[in-house]
Order: C-alpha cells, then sequence, then structure tokens
C-alpha cells in the first residue's frame, strides 16, 4: 500500500471514530480519483425555521470534502485556514453528498474546490478552502 493510500484509510478509520460523525450520521470514502466523498443522510434536527437544510451543515461538508481531499497528500497534519461556502438551492427531506477536488498543491499550502449535490444530481452548493501544513507529524496524535 502506498503512502497516499495508507494515509487515507488512516484518516476514513480517525472520521469514523469522531463525535461529528456519530451526531451527522456522515460516512466518508475516497473516490478512484482520490477525492473525499461525504455521504449525509437527512435530518430533521439540522432544519432551519422553514423547513429545508441549515446552512451550517453544508459549511460543515464544505469543509469536510476540501480538508480530507488534501489532508492526505502531507506528512503532517493539515488546518483550514479559510473556507466559503455559497448555497444555490434550499434542500429538503433529502441527503447531500459532497465532495472535493483539489485546485493547487503547494509544499505548505493548498486549495481545494469542493460541490454539494442531492442523489438526484441538483447542484446545491459550492465551496473553495484553504488549508495548510501543520508541524506535526501524522504519527503524533493530538
Amino acid at each position: 500500500m502506498s503512502d497516499l493510500a495508507a494515509r487515507q484509510q488512516r484518516l476514513i478509520a480517525l472520521f469514523h471514530g469522531a463525535p461529528i460523525q456519530k451526531v451527522t450520521g456522515m460516512t466518508f470514502r475516497y473516490d478512484d480519483d482520490g477525492h473525499a466523498v461525504f455521504t449525509m443522510p437527512y435530518n430533521p434536527n439540522f432544519n432551519h425555521a422553514m423547513g429545508a437544510i441549515h446552512g451550517s451543515v453544508f459549511g460543515t461538508l464544505v469543509d469536510n470534502a476540501g480538508w480530507f481531499t488534501v489532508a492526505p497528500h502531507y506528512e503532517n497534519w493539515i488546518v483550514t485556514v479559510e473556507y466559503s461556502t455559497r448555497l444555490h438551492e434550499p434542500v429538503s427531506k433529502e441527503m447531500l453528498i459532497a465532495t472535493g477536488k483539489i485546485v493547487r498543491m503547494g509544499g505548505r499550502m493548498a486549495s481545494a474546490e469542493m460541490e454539494i449535490r442531492t442523489p438526484n444530481g441538483t447542484l446545491a452548493a459550492t465551496g473553495a478552502g484553504t488549508f495548510i501544513v501543520t508541524a506535526q507529524p501524522y504519527d503524533q496524535e493530538k
């Protein structure tokens, strides 16, 4: 197994053990191109007062899809510097699928673009993020 594949498998395991995964029900995998793919089932607890899924859920998915797409390409942990989310369509009672794509990889900084779609292909949101490499190696977990 390559170092990249090993880091991807480790990140999948870490995410699926995280408290946020248990609260949101998100699942996470890498596709054949190395893009992080998050699937979040519909949960009425995440609706806003008008009955659609709250925008903060989209922000969480955008950050996750970008961070986990970039992270395995570095030997040290990365952190999110900034991310933006653009909401395109309100979504009610549907699963959300978020995917990340690397735009640029540098020695210490990377940028990614993310999109969120419904199972029928509706583009619900897009986003972009910047991530920076820390001094903490993967083998030194917090």
